[in-house]
This record gives C-alpha cells, structure tokens and sequence, in this order.
C-alpha cells in the first residue's frame, strides 16, 4: 500500500522486528494494534523515519499526537515511529547507522552521543530556531562541545519511591538522610522485609552517582571540577568509590536480594514488586510513576530525592530523551524541521508531562504527578547530572557493568578497578 501521511500503526514490542516497516512500530504496552488517524490517500513528497526507546502506550500517543500535527503543517510529509525497549533498541540503532540504513530520527544516550559523534553520524541542530528556549540546564548538556548534535525533549528525574502507606504503618517517615534510610531498612529487615527493590540497570547505578558526585555539583567551581574528572579517568573513578562503597553496603546488608536485583529489568520487573505493595521503597525513574497508578490505584506512594548524604538529600537527573537527525539521511533538512517541530513549547509539554518529567525548556516545568511533587521542590534547589555530556567518559555504561559486579559479591575496591579501566578504555578510544 502506498504511504499516506496519516497512516501509521503502534505494535507491541514483543521483540525486536525481523525487517523494518514504515507502517510496523513495536512500541505500546499492549498486544493489539492501534489504528491511528487515517484519512483518505494523500501523495507526499518526503518520508521520514524516527526510531526511538519509548514504547510504552502513553509515550507513544504523545508521539502519536505530535507527529499528526507535524503532518497537518507539513501536507507532503510523512513521519512513522518505530519504538522498542531501551537496551536491545541500542543493538539495533547501531546496526542500523553502521549499515547505512539509519533512521532520519533517532534517540540517544550519552555514550551513544560520544560514539556517534566520531563517525559522524550526527547533523549539527545549532541553527534549529527552538535551541534558544532551552533552559539553561539543557543548554549546558547540548552545547558541551560547542556542536549542538541532539535536542532534549524532557528532562528525567531518578529518585527513591516510597510506599508512604507501609511506613506510616511502621511509624517511618520518608527518609531524607542517609542515617534515616538506613535506620528504616534496619527495622523493615528485622521484620523479615526485604525493603528495596532494584532493577538491574539503572537503580544502584544512579545511588552510587547521587553519593559519589554530590559535593561536586555542589561546588562552586562545579564547571572546573567535572572539567578535571573529564580529562582523568583514574579521578573520575576515584570520585565515585563511596558511592561504589554505599552500593556494596546495601547489598551485603541484604537491604536488597542481589539474586533478584541482577534478573530485575528496569521498568518491567521492579514495577511488578513494587506494586504488589509489599516493599517499603524502589530505586528508579520518575516517568515509571504513570505505570505504577496504572498497575496498583490504590498504592499510596511519593518519589523522593536520594537519601544518601548525612545531611541532606540529593536528586540525580538527565537531560534526555535526546533526539538527533541522521547525518547521513536522504532527508536531512526535513529531519531538522521535525526535530524543531518536536521541541517547540507546545510539543515539549505534552511530552515531557507524558513521561512524568520535567521540562527541558526555560522555567523547567514539573510534571504533573502529585507523586512527583517531592522531587519538584528538590529540583529546584539543584541537582546532580547523571550522565553528564562534559564528562567525554562512558560513565554512565562503565558504572552499570561495576554496580552488576558488586550485586555479583565484589567488592567497592574491586568495582573501583573495573570502573577506572572501563574508563580508561573510552578515554583510549577517543
């Protein structure tokens, strides 16, 4: 059948596609189809293709919504999304530019970013008329090396979800310290409680970050300092190890079953157990929240920042769901119009507020989630950069493989050693 500009299908993602479709897009949380907006055959000149990691329903109708009014101003256009889960999404989308059949538009991560950008995959966005209504923040991450090679259309937040049900039943309040959070293990542990959830992918990862950065995002020479971590893998390394060493007291305390941790997926699994209402806290994004309602209405909860520090909590976030434009592409300077489509304000809100993050754009709106709300205070008085695009080091994946091994029985020393060569070999592949 011919490509219409209104013609596009949302499909599960049961597994990655055995051949790509510019009608196939594996993507929302249930096993039908979803027919979206058809209207009667128009001709289009342009076909673009955006490949994403979002794949969950309420992600892709936001999608869904912008992309059909991409295609009411542009008549002659026609944009489809493809979207599959996060890790095998990775696999493929470097498959794809390496074979020369990469997407028009495409998401990213960090180390992705500093990957792409030495083979030249990625078209400058500098001239795109929406970069001047990036906050600060965002505009620090995008323009780290001086080239604009993404667009950030959400800012996330990670943070401890607290089953504020089960604590007021034990006379605990939502821990802000790190004395706090331990004492509050402690008293779940004696009870026979397991108290966190973890999943395998970013939980312990971005806990060891929140204790290990922390003083340095709150420096006042914070620029200077991630400069220095940047140019020094062994440093870098160095920086982390308490955040290293509070991973491996968690696990070693049983605060969470390493067994289960290792086989828990991000967003899938951790959810699963943390909505039967029987764990006290979970360590994970804030755009799971709108997943958590929907799988147990009745569970009282708020996300908070970190209880890491002795003193005061500390919220970790990333200026992400980056969104890039195929150098390489047939449709270059039409992909650059979708991607300025995509950030204007109006797009940006519907986006970022469907995936219960904060806005990338001057102000930083809060998402809506009255969950979130501890967080929105948090925000406001600063915040560590989980994957920081000045730091030219795959932090954010080298830390994953170290936190994996102390959930396997090693110790901060020895993850300490595995991250200061992990680093060292990115640094050598620059």
């Amino acid at each position: 059948m011919p490509l219409t500009r209104r013609r596009f299908l949302a499909v599960s993602a049961v597994g990655l596609a055995t051949a790509f479709s510019p009608f196939a897009l594996p993507g929302c949380s249930t096993s039908k189809n979803i027919v979206v907006g058809e209207t009667a055959d128009v001709e289009v000149d342009t076909r673009l293709t955006f490949f994403g990691f979002k794949y969950e329903s309420i992600n892709v109708m936001a999608i869904e919504d912008i992309l059909r009014d991409f295609m009411d101003a542009h008549p002659n256009v026609s944009v489809s999304y493809e979207g599959i889960k996060s890790r095998p999404y990775y696999e493929a989308l470097v498959k794809r530019l390496d074979s020369g059949t990469g997407d028009d538009v495409f998401m990213i991560d960090h180390d992705t970013a500093l990957s792409f950008e030495k083979k030249g995959y990625l078209a400058d966005l500098a001239g795109l008329p929406t970069i001047s209504t990036f906050s600060r923040l965002a505009f620090d991450q995008m323009d780290a090396e001086g080239t604009i090679l993404y667009v950030p259309t959400s800012i996330s937040a990670f943070g401890l979800y607290c089953n504020t049900g089960l604590l007021a039943a034990h006379g605990i309040d939502a821990p802000r310290t790190l004395a706090e959070f331990e004492r509050a293990c402690d008293a779940f542990l004696a009870e026979g409680v397991t108290p966190l959830v973890a999943n395998n992918d970013i939980s312990l990862k971005t806990l060891a970050i929140a204790r290990g950065m922390a003083e340095v995002y709150a420096a006042d020479n914070v620029r200077e300092r991630v400069a220095a971590l940047s140019a020094d893998p062994d440093a870098l390394a160095a920086q982390l190890r308490p955040g290293l060493e509070l991973v491996e007291r968690i696990v070693k305390r049983g605060y969470v079953d390493a067994g289960m941790a290792l086989e828990t997926e991000k967003t899938s699994d951790d959810l699963d157990q943390f909505a039967t209402g029987s764990y006290p806290f979970m360590l994970t994004g804030a755009w799971a929240s709108v997943r958590v309602h929907d799988m147990a209405p009745d569970l009282a909860y708020e996300v908070h920042p970190y209880p890491v520090l002795e003193d005061r909590p500390v919220l970790v976030v990333n200026v992400d769901t980056r969104v890039s434009v195929n150098a390489n592409g047939a449709h270059v300077e039409e992909a650059k119009e979708f991607a300025a489509f995509l950030t204007q304000p109006s797009a940006i809100e519907r986006f970022a507020n469907s995936q219960c993050s904060f806005s990338p754009l001057e102000g930083n709106a809060a998402p809506d989630d009255a969950s979130l709300q501890p967080l929105a205070g948090a925000f406001a008085a600063g915040a560590v950069v989980g994957s920081d695009d000045n730091i030219l080091l795959p932090v954010w994946g080298a830390l994953r493989q170290s936190v994996v091994s102390l959930l396997e029985g090693a110790t901060a020393a020895q993850a300490e050693g595995q991250l200061r060569s992990l680093l060292a070999e990115g640094a050598d592949a620059s």
